[in-house]
């Protein structure tokens, strides 16, 4: 897992709005091949954790870190657990944090992790390599859940019919290769006008409930919330609407941006609203996207968009 196999997305935006300085500490929240890390290491004589639930990725962010000496740690674990897992190595506040979400091109350009229907390989999608894999989801719940799954998380319009299929044809065999999957979504579903694969969204969808991926995204940012000091910033990278519309949330409801309450609603409830208090500034509400010179060089970036904020020296709200 080399840095030259993974093409950063947004780099340049992202070290921007972070600022490194020297001294500061920073987090690179979803290490991956340690793209975000090196750029921060090199603009500044800084500090970085980083921190990956794939042991692969930490095992490769171990190596890197003996070019950097004290100044780069990668951490086995969940950035959901950033707040603990830093606690544990005695950090308990820094300047910067990154969010780079969904899953990393190492992982789907190996067969083997079974991420990717461009390459037949076992039916798997675990980040954390541990836990039900994607063959058990599919193999095991029932008809309406995977419909529900695959329309919640997927946006797939055909969701019922994809389960269905996929019911029939587990009846018969159990499926366990990523072309198994992806020919019998293909088999229902039509081509799109705009070229994407029939099976993008089943597999977006499948990927996201194995890893509990939303979730996990609402958890690192209650946790950067906390970990954040005064003027720290928080960068984070989305590849798909639904990672897009919580961050959006998230900035609107900690920046005092989102929807006012009604005049009318009872006095208790405004001021416990009041009491609230904004904790995040956010400079541009639109965020960033990358320009037609990076979608380019890589594909990937051509649905990415990157939010960010500056935390505020407010005490953080007990919701948070």
């Amino acid at each position: 897992m080399t840095e030259e196999r993974h093409i950063p997305v947004l780099l340049n935006e992202v070290v921007d709005v972070l600022a490194p300085c020297d001294g500061a500490v920073y987090v690179d929240a979803t290490f991956g091949a340690g793209g975000y890390s090196r750029a921060l290491l090199e603009a500044a004589d800084c500090t970085v954790w980083g921190i990956d639930r794939d042991p692969d990725a930490a095992d490769a962010g171990n190596e890197m870190a003996k070019a950097y000496g004290q100044r780069l740690t990668v951490l086995k674990g969940r950035f959901g657990d950033m707040r603990e897992l830093l606690a544990d190595v005695g950090v308990d506040q820094v300047d910067g944090i990154a969010l780079d979400l969904g899953v990393s091109s190492m992982q789907i350009d190996q067969p083997s992790r079974g991420f990717s229907f461009r390459s037949d390989g076992p039916l798997d999608m675990r980040m954390a390599q541990d836990g039900p894999s994607a063959a058990d989801a599919v193999n095991c719940l029932a008809e309406k859940e995977l419909a529900d799954i695959i329309y919640r998380y997927g946006e797939e319009r055909a969701s019922r019919k994809i389960a269905r299929a996929i019911v029939e044809l587990r009846e018969q065999s159990p499926i366990t290769r990523t072309t198994q999957l992806a020919n019998v979504v293909r088999s229902v579903v039509r081509r799109s006008k705009d070229g994407i694969d029939p099976a993008t969204r089943t597999f977006q969808a499948l990927r996201i409930y194995v890893n509990e991926e939303l979730a996990e995204l609402d958890r690192g940012l209650a946790a950067a919330a906390t970990l954040l000091g005064e003027g720290g910033r928080l960068a984070a990278v989305s590849f798909h609407s639904l990672e897009d519309r919580r961050l959006k949330t998230f900035f609107q409801e900690r920046s005092g941006a989102g929807p006012r309450p009604s005049r009318h609603m009872p006095t208790q409830m405004l001021e416990a609203n009041d009491a609230s208090g904004a904790i995040f500034t956010v400079p541009e509400r639109r965020g960033r996207v990358p320009g037609d010179d990076e979608v380019r060089r890589n594909s990937r970036a051509r649905s990415a968009r990157m939010r960010w904020g500056v935390r505020m020296a407010a005490p953080l709200p007990e919701a948070a």
